[in-house]
């Protein structure tokens, strides 16, 4: 493939964009060097870049794009809430059909606030967890890859530059399915705990009554439980992985799939604990979310759409069947290759990603780009294994039979060395100290 216009225009991107580009998941830094630099256009599961190359997308959108690219029904009730405009000076009525639409699918909420990234609702509801407490400390699930751009959460990761240390105190951590080292937490910080901050599962499935023993630690130490739904909202049940395995959480955090790429994401949660951030109460005042382009009519229109599809067509249905096809072809011919040991497929059918592993069985960034560029040789854009509605049953043939050309080459390069098939430098892990 010719990469040609990508690599000129990187050139200006990164003198004029620090990074390069505007998300860290999307750097160049996260690809191999043989790799499309700028996508520009998409059409359901595939994509081009701008040197015209096709590719079977598997990242859809950093897992927004759900039903897939230009999808039409939710296009066109965006289009046609940006003619009538698209921001007023008071709220639209879409802001309550938005609000009733999400808090129908969603049993443990009853109130909603719109935003435009998830960073910002899981902060408003650390925000909250503090005004309704009294409390100042915040536990998060530390072996869980993001939360927030915010200063809590970016203080305790690789990357603390600019976050002063009186911040980064504030966050303390706990392990996922070890419900002791939560107890733990509670136990050395009794009475100073906001709030437990955790995903429902990532590639990680809970041991059973992990969630619920979370559940029960953070309310019996009198904290709020935050669950970030911005990746399993929409892929493990229509009402979220709380309903999936069970669960109810004080506050959850919304967005991605929410809008099928369309910037919208929410903050949904117990009345009790969100009208804190309204008007009607008499207590101290609480500044929750307040963003000027956070109720823009268009995104909501796109998000009433996208839920009504979702219920429609049974989408979460036909990702967990589509991924299941998706898994299992490939785990046949990484059995057929034998290279069980050396790569994997990992996590839900509707979230699947993948792991690499080097001569030694360890995790590698090195063969890591490597199945990346056979991968992109052959057509497919593949930093995870994410699927959609819009991925056809070709579309999984073909990828099957790509990847499984591309194992062939990672299975030489795991007996005769991985320079001699990788070009230019591994991909890197976002959150290092150094570049």
């Amino acid at each position: 493939m010719n990469f040609e216009k990508s690599k000129e225009l990187q050139k200006k991107s990164h003198a004029l964009i620090p990074g390069g580009g505007h998300t860290y998941a999307k750097g160049d830094d996260q690809y191999p060097v043989l790799a499309p630099g700028f996508i520009v256009r998409g059409e359901g599961s595939h994509v081009w870049d701008i040197d015209g190359n096709e590719f079977i997308e598997y990242g859809m959108g950093l897992r927004s794009v759900t039903l897939g690219h230009g999808f039409k029904p939710v296009v066109e009730a965006a289009y046609r809430h940006m003619l009538a405009g698209t921001n007023f000076t008071r709220p639209s009525p879409i802001e309550v059909e938005c609000a009733e639409a999400l808090l129908g699918l969603i049993e443990s909420a009853d109130m909603a606030k719109f935003a435009k990234n998830g960073s910002d609702v899981t902060t408003a509801a650390v925000k909250l967890a503090r005004a309704y407490t009294g409390r100042d400390l915040i536990a998060i699930c530390g072996d869980q890859a993001f939360f927030s751009t915010d200063d809590w959460f970016i203080g305790s990761t690789a990357m603390p530059g600019g976050i002063p240390q009186a911040i980064k105190n504030l966050t303390v951590k706990f392990r996922y399915n070890d419900i002791e080292s939560l107890r733990q937490l509670f136990a050395t910080y009794p009475g100073k705990i906001c709030c437990v901050v955790l995903e429902a599962a990532t590639s990680i499935e809970p041991i059973p009554g992990f969630l619920h023993d979370v559940e029960t630690v953070c309310h019996d130490g009198g904290a709020v439980l935050v669950l970030d739904e911005m990746i399993t909202g929409f892929r493990w049940h229509l009402g979220g992985a709380q309903k999936y395995y069970g669960i109810e959480p004080d506050l959850s955090s919304f967005g991605k799939a929410l809008a099928n790429g369309f910037a919208l994401s929410a903050l949904v949660g117990k009345r009790e604990i969100m009208e804190l951030g309204g008007l009607r109460h008499d207590k101290e005042r609480v500044f929750l979310l307040s963003t000027t382009h956070g109720a823009e009519t268009h995104a909501l229109a796109a998000g009433v759409k996208t839920m009504e599809v979702y219920k429609e067509e049974k989408v979460v249905d036909q990702l967990w069947e589509k991924g299941t096809a998706l898994r299992d072809g490939l785990n046949r011919v990484v059995a057929e290759l034998g290279l069980e040991d050396f790569f994997q497929v990992l996590g839900q059918p509707c979230n699947l990603v993948f792991a690499t592993r080097d001569q030694e069985k360890q995790p590698s960034q090195t063969f890591r780009a490597l199945f990346m560029q056979e991968t992109i040789k052959r057509g497919l854009l593949m930093p995870s294994l994410v699927i959609s509605f819009a991925h056809t049953e070709a579309d999984i043939l073909r990828t099957i039979d790509g990847v499984g050309e591309a194992l062939e080459i990672y299975g030489k390069a795991l007996r005769e060395g991985a320079d001699k098939y990788l070009v230019g430098r591994p991909v890197k892990p976002v959150f290092r100290p150094r570049n």
